[in-house]
């Protein structure tokens, strides 16, 4: 697609309604999902436009103009109206993780400095509580799911209409505000804990850049639609899933879950998804115990081989039935926020599905790089952005180095934070934290965080998440986590260990064990033949088993560091 050029987000409304306002920006089923005759609500992006407008002119109206004002709820469009209402004139917005428990949402409220907040009917309550205990700014509620106003809590709905009504008698505060497209507008935390994570400063600049940089490569256009499954929250579906679509015409529709993804892909027939590695990894072992169960695996393997040359479209038709599977329309599915395992982009591009790797972090707005249809590399997270520049800093003899990256879509820096701000950003140069190969051709190869690497005595460097990604594809395997622990019986030797989360009812169908012994020596046996595939440095040594999940962050990264006190 042809990018639009756009200076800061009202821009891109004003711009983009123009050219798409009669297409339709939004299909909401307004029935349950196995109802027999479904109801669907369709909203166009004129009235996208209209809704945003009305309710940032009554947000100034309430005396909200330049103040903080965060979102928290679940994936809706009642969210991201409100979104670009506080951003697109009104303020400075704060969306918040709806997975966070009440005392660190209130610990983020009062750094923030938020005097209001929008919110999903469920987070009524436990924000009543916090504006009662007057620990920070925060004064008004506003409920995406109130009709009417309430006492202490206010209405999005009838905001909205209050704004039109003020609208039509000229008020033009909101109509006619000024965007400065280098201030901070967007203030987003890092994961982690509350006292940890840091205010990541955006503004409308790196937002705009990098939804031009994107639009510039991904053939995703307003014939599109996509379906919204991570959390709106995360900078990676605001830019990619929220923003993007309403920058280019597409058509947005929320999924009901993750065990509903298949169904939602048919139902609204999706073209384009984001989704976590995780999802994709989950759907390719399903589809392989699906093939072995029904004695097909080889047949499979057989058709793969034959068409392994052939282009997309040619696999498309030899492989129907799995891309009816996906609802039978898919353009391009991208995978972001962790690693992709090699083997699972492979897989699915074997069958005609255009898997493709992103990669960017909270701080770069946050595209980095990206596969596309014609330029990828298994793998890669393919090249960087055409406004982006890539290098490694402190390379070794392996070729690998801290990735480092300049652009206009790098944050401004860290908020009220000057140490870290120093410390991430250097000439203009953003530290990423992560260890990457460039190859010649210019593609990048995330190799895993530079705060996890294991270094040998031997001077060795051991990726965890790489090992990880081999021994979360073994059947019975929920997740895992690598880590060093030194020899006790050699000072100058680190062994390399793995606790491994394992689904017992799995474990029992897949190789029929059901004893702790059982279950040990069947993944020892795994992890043996793993072993044999790695030089002997990255051998694994010790295995530790548990069905407790492993403790992560909201996005779902392991916390390694409280993992490693529960092993050493």
């Amino acid at each position: 697609m042809e990018s639009i050029e756009i200076r800061d987000l009202k821009d891109m409304l004003e711009k983009t309604g123009k050219i798409y306002g009669n297409r339709p920006a939004y299909k909401i089923r307004l029935s349950g999902i196995n109802d027999e005759n479904k109801k669907y609500l369709t909203i166009s992006h004129k009235e996208v436009r209209e809704m945003v407008n009305a309710l940032g002119t009554s947000l100034i109206e309430m005396g909200l103009k330049n103040k903080r004002i965060a979102v928290i709820g679940e994936n809706r469009y009642e969210w991201e109206i409100a979104y670009l209402a506080i951003v697109c004139g009104t303020g400075i917005v704060v969306p918040l993780d709806k997975a966070l428990p009440e005392n660190e949402l209130e610990s983020l409220i009062e750094r923030s400095g938020v005097e209001a907040i929008f919110c999903s009917k469920s987070y009524e309550e436990e924000l009543s509580r916090i504006i009662r205990r007057g620990t920070g700014k925060l004064k008004r509620l506003i409920s995406m799911d109130l009709k009417q106003h309430k006492e202490g809590v206010y209405s999005e709905l009838e905001l909205i209409e209050n704004g039109k009504k003020l609208i039509k008698l000229g008020n033009r505060k909101f109509l006619d505000a000024k965007i400065n497209p280098k201030a901070m507008n967007i203030m987003l935390f890092t994961s982690g804990t509350t006292s940890k994570s840091k205010v990541v400063a955006l503004s409308h600049k790196n937002l705009c850049s990098n939804l031009m940089d994107i639009a510039s490569v991904l053939d995703i256009d307003s014939s599109d639609r996509i379906l919204s499954f991570l959390p709106l929250h995360h900078v990676f579906e605001c830019t990619v899933g929220f923003l993007y679509s309403l920058y280019s015409g597409c058509q947005t529709s929320f999924c009901d879950g993750i065990r509903h993804i298949p169904d939602n892909l048919r139902e609204y027939k999706i073209t384009f998804m984001s989704c976590v590695p995780a999802i994709y990894e989950n759907i390719y072992k399903n589809m392989i115990k699906q093939f072995e169960k029904e004695g097909r695996l080889d047949e499979i393997n057989a058709l793969v081989e034959k068409y392994k040359d052939k282009s997309m479209e040619q696999k498309k038709k030899a492989f129907k039935e799995i891309h009816d599977f996906f609802g039978g329309h898919i353009k391009l599915l991208i995978s972001g926020a962790a690693s992709l395992s090699p083997k699972v982009e492979e897989f699915f591009r074997n069958f005609g599905l255009n898997l493709c790797q992103g990669y960017g972090l909270t701080e770069t707005s946050p595209v980095i790089g990206v596969e596309t249809n014609e330029n990828f590399r298994v793998g890669s997270i393919g090249k960087p952005l055409p406004h982006i520049k890539a290098k490694l800093e402190d390379v070794n003899s392996e070729g690998i180095g801290e990735l480092v990256v300049k652009g206009p879509s790098i944050m401004i820096g860290y908020f009220e934070n000057e140490e870290a701000t120093n410390e991430a950003l250097k000439d203009g140069w953003f530290y990423t934290g992560d260890l990457a190969k460039i190859d010649k051709d210019g593609y990048i190869f995330i190799c895993g965080r530079k705060k996890s690497v294991i270094v040998l005595k031997n001077g060795k460097n051991i990726f965890p998440e790489e090992m990880e990604g081999l021994i979360n594809r073994i059947e019975g395997v929920k997740e895992s986590f690598i880590f060093g622990k030194a020899n006790k019986n050699n000072d100058d030797d680190i062994r390399i260990n793995v606790k491994i989360v394992f689904d017992r009812q799995i474990m029992k169908e897949a190789y029929k064990v059901e004893t702790d012994e059982e279950i040990f020596n069947a993944l020892n046996s795994k992890i043996k033949e793993i072993n044999k595939e790695m030089p002997s440095y990255k051998a694994i040594k010790k295995i530790i088993l548990t069905e407790k999940p492993l403790i992560k962050t909201t996005t779902s990264k392991i916390k390694r560091q409280e993992e490693l006190k529960t092993v050493l």
